[in-house]
């Protein structure tokens, strides 16, 4: 139970620029910069489950009957059946407009803020109840949009446009994130005077052979239940060269060359690679149109999800894996500290681990070395105000990758959701041009890890510095 000057304290960071924290003083103390960003993606995931939530049937039929603006684009696109899962995407579609609009908005905001004295980053690291209130205000105000149609095509470039660079952030947030977390578990600090730990080498071996185990077992689910005999050559030739490719950099991750240079390059970064390269390969073969053979002259669908006998099963859990690691990058990128010494992983110096970090489970929080006089204590959580002197990472940046993923939960969602020319009928049946898109980010993915690798052979004194 909050006790009263606690409950004062949230009000202030409700109605003011106080920073918020949790009314309970047992919590390990937060700084300001830490608190802010996990405010910002407390609002991003509140977002996200309501446009999860339009998208369930009982939330689809309300908006059909009872606004009339969704009556009238029923009856002019005439899509039959299919009219209450078009209603939920365009609901979708406005909801992640309102939220990219506000998001959009503060990074124009915060350009250029350096320090956190003035009113700008006050407004950026306060006013939490307000900016919820704005945030609402956006995403209420986008469904009264006209020309449903239009904003439907124009909007889906936009965010299929937005949403990709996203996914290219992503990629370099969970290359980044591999290497830290091999780091943290195989370099000790020498001060310690322990060169290894058989619990965390043990640990480290654990997961990366759960990781390879996973991305074998996604290679032989797709070899047999998205290929066919007769049909799905693409299919076939893209999962034998994604599988290939992850074995490639799985050897050379280890290979002598690279060891000399990077010592703390292993299989795990592969292992968390090959992963999600196996995902992005599943989530192509999801958004692939329908293929269809005869056989005992019959039109058989293939290459499809097996469980369920449904084809949208296979969309469900892509749309659910994306979301789960859409938040973990968010999260990440929101615990993990932005110091220069933790900024240097996709550079891979070799001298770049951090001389006091210590291998525990929850790596990401970093440990807490730097030293701050400003430290508010109470009945709650005590707050470390750590950017006095200077901003540690760039407030208007932080809001435009939120305005980027706001249209890549967009697009999640709704499975990419498109139809060529209005025929509405098809627009559940999948798209070459989706397909081609998440096959794409997973050669980009693997181009980038594999670039980790050997920029130290190519410009070595570079990375020597």
């Amino acid at each position: 139970m909050c006790t009263p000057p606690c409950c004062v304290s949230q009000l202030a960071c409700c109605c003011g620029t106080a920073a918020c924290s949790c009314c309970c003083n047992c919590c390990p103390k937060i700084k300001q910069s830490t608190g802010t960003r996990i405010m910002y993606a407390l609002y991003f995931l509140l977002v996200t489950i309501v446009c999860v939530i339009m998208m369930s049937p009982t939330v689809e039929e309300q908006f059909k009957t009872h606004i009339p603006l969704y009556k009238e684009l029923c009856e002019k696109l005439n899509p039959g059946d299919k009219c209450k899962t078009l209603v939920g995407y365009t609901a979708v579609y406005k909801v992640c407009f309102g939220m990219s609009c506000f998001f959009l908005f503060f990074s124009f905001f915060t350009f250029r803020v350096n320090n956190s004295d003035g009113c700008r980053a006050a407004v950026h690291n306060g006013f939490w109840l307000l900016k919820f209130i704005a945030l609402g205000a956006c995403c209420v105000g986008a469904f009264f949009i006209p020309q449903e149609e239009i904003f439907l095509e124009v909007w889906r470039y936009v965010g299929t446009a937005c949403a990709s660079i996203f996914l290219l952030i992503q990629l370099m947030t969970l290359v980044e994130f591999a290497h830290r977390w091999n780091t943290n578990w195989t370099v000790f600090p020498e001060s310690s005077g322990v060169k290894y730990s058989r619990f965390w080498y043990a640990a480290l071996a654990f997961v990366t052979l759960t990781l390879f185990t996973l991305a074998v077992g996604a290679v032989v689910f797709m070899g047999v239940y998205y290929t066919h005999p007769k049909a799905c050559l693409h299919n076939k030739i893209f999962l034998g060269i994604n599988g290939s490719l992850c074995f490639i950099v799985s050897m050379l991750a280890i290979s002598p060359c690279i060891q000399k240079l990077q010592p703390t390059s292993g299989l795990l970064q592969p292992g968390v690679i090959s992963v999600y390269v196996m995902y992005l390969t599943f989530s192509a073969f999801s958004s692939k149109p329908i293929e269809m053979v005869k056989i005992n002259d019959v039109n058989t669908t293939v290459c499809v999800f097996p469980f369920n006998s449904g084809l949208e099963s296979d969309k469900k859990i892509v749309t659910a894996l994306g979301t789960v690691i859409l938040f973990g990058c968010i999260l990440y990128s929101c615990l993990t500290s932005t110091t220069r010494r933790n900024s240097a992983a996709l550079r891979v110096c070799r001298n770049s681990e951090p001389e006091t970090e210590r291998a525990r489970c929850c790596f990401c929080f970093g440990d807490d070395t730097d030293d701050y006089d400003e430290e508010r204590t109470g009945s709650g959580q005590n707050v470390v105000y750590d950017e006095k002197e200077a901003t540690i990472y760039s407030y208007s940046y932080f809001h435009f990758v939120f305005f980027l993923g706001s249209l890549y939960v967009m697009m999640t969602v709704t499975n990419w959701f498109n139809y060529k020319n209005h025929e509405i009928e098809k627009f559940l049946d999948g798209s070459w041009d989706v397909y081609w898109l998440k096959m794409a980010c997973s050669w980009v993915c693997l181009i980038i890890y594999m670039m980790t690798l050997i920029a130290p052979m190519i410009c070595p004194k570079r990375f020597e510095a």
